[in-house]
């Protein structure tokens, strides 16, 4: 249970104090308005030097056809870049196969709609792994204060259904309210996952973003 009511010894007035100790929760429901997304390049090839220069040619074709839609430079940067050979086991025996290079790129900032055909461009030109889709929101502070706002209420309801359950007084103004740990409703991962090129756009549905807020709220009553 949420609610709490007790007494308890004001130290600086030396006075016992009836209190009311609720928490208050707010929640705001909102729809991403832009994404950032992970993909690009595995390649394997016995010899270091043809793995990287394929991969680096994927990597450049790839830039260059988002070029071509409208994204800039400075929404596309390297995410991670690998090296690590690949073994077999014969026999119980480690056995070199290929050297693997994976490099991957974040593709900042895009406009929902257009994230499917940026995945699809990406994959029709080499592109054969993604490792993150996000979708978050440009504004999250201004919504959080909304969540916050109505956690307030909320606090204060409670409070006020206490203190009429009760049958006493309750001051309207609390004592103290603290506000709990910001919670990000965060982004809204899309599981690891290898593409496969098709005629139609890939469809992107980015759902809705939970924000919530939690308040730590006093009241006295009489």
């Amino acid at each position: 249970m949420h609610y709490q009511s007790y007494r308890e010894l004001n130290p600086d007035s030396e006075r016992k104090r009836d209190l009311i100790k609720v928490i208050g929760e707010g929640r705001i429901t909102v729809q991403p308005d832009y994404a950032n997304v992970t993909l690009g390049a595995s390649t394997e090839n016995k010899e270091l030097r043809l793995a990287q220069e394929e991969n680096a040619k994927i990597i450049s074709d790839i830039k260059k056809a988002l070029n071509k839609m409208g994204i800039t430079d400075k929404q596309i940067q390297t995410k991670d870049y690998f090296i690590y050979p690949q073994y077999d086991y014969v026999e119980g025996k480690q056995e070199f196969r290929t050297y693997k290079v994976e490099h991957l790129l974040q593709i900042r900032e895009l406009q929902i709609e257009s994230t499917g055909l940026v995945v699809d461009t990406a994959v029709q030109h080499g592109a054969n792994t993604i490792s993150g889709l996000k979708f978050e929101i440009s504004n999250y502070d201004q919504y959080y204060k909304k969540a916050m706002s109505l956690a307030v209420i909320n606090a204060y309801e409670k409070a006020e259904t206490i203190a009429d359950t009760l049958k006493v007084q309750l001051d309207k103004t609390p004592t103290l309210i603290v506000e709990s740990p910001k919670q990000e409703g965060g982004p809204i991962p899309l599981e690891t996952t290898a593409f496969v090129k098709s005629a139609a756009t890939t469809p992107i549905q980015p759902g809705t973003m939970e924000i919530t807020s939690k308040v730590n709220a006093e009241y006295e009553f009489h």
